[in-house]
């Protein structure tokens, strides 16, 4: 049997709250970097104008400032599902993980994996549209991404329905 205090657990747990702050200082820098592309954009279109000549800089900082803007949603999810995650390894590391409330945690967790993963597509359309342009942004499809809110829907599932059995065995005994 699993110790409930496991190194994994304490691991794990450490390795989520330092996740947490960085996506939480990210936020933050993302947040103070969209209002700064309007405060400097001469320079902006300064530095954006020294690329290649194929790249207009009139239309490629306005990309840009959608691309920050749909990272804000990136960030509000990423920090849910951390958030959620950790509470997670709470419930394992005092030993009793098959709650409701991991149910609804996992479920919570995999619409946010679902809506990084729209988001991730999001991203790609604006790469394609950009490379198009004469830019070369690199975007790949996660498969993996998409398998994983799979795997989390199902086991979210799993669980509520585990709680559910484990209820009724309760009241049988």
């Amino acid at each position: 049997m699993l110790r409930p205090d496991s190194t994994a657990l304490s691991v794990s747990r450490i390795l989520l709250k330092i996740l947490r702050a960085i996506n939480l200082v990210t936020g933050v820098m993302l947040a103070v970097a969209i209002p700064a592309t309007f405060l400097f954009e001469p320079l902006f279109f300064e530095f954006f104008s020294k690329r290649p000549p194929t790249i207009d800089p009139s239309w490629l900082v306005p990309v840009l400032r959608i691309w920050m803007v749909l990272a804000l949603p990136m960030f509000t999810a990423v920090h849910v599902l951390l958030s959620r995650l950790l509470a997670v390894v709470e419930t394992v590391r005092a030993g009793d993980p098959f709650v409701p409330e991991n149910a609804v945690r996992l479920m919570t967790i995999a619409w946010c994996a679902l809506a990084i993963q729209l988001l991730h597509l999001s991203f790609g359309m604006m790469a394609a549209a950009v490379n198009a342009a004469g830019s070369n942004v690199d975007w790949e499809l996660s498969v993996n991404g998409w398998l994983a809110v799979v795997l989390l829907f199902v086991l979210a599932r799993v669980f509520e329905v585990g709680t559910h059995m484990r209820d009724d065995l309760g009241t049988m005994i």
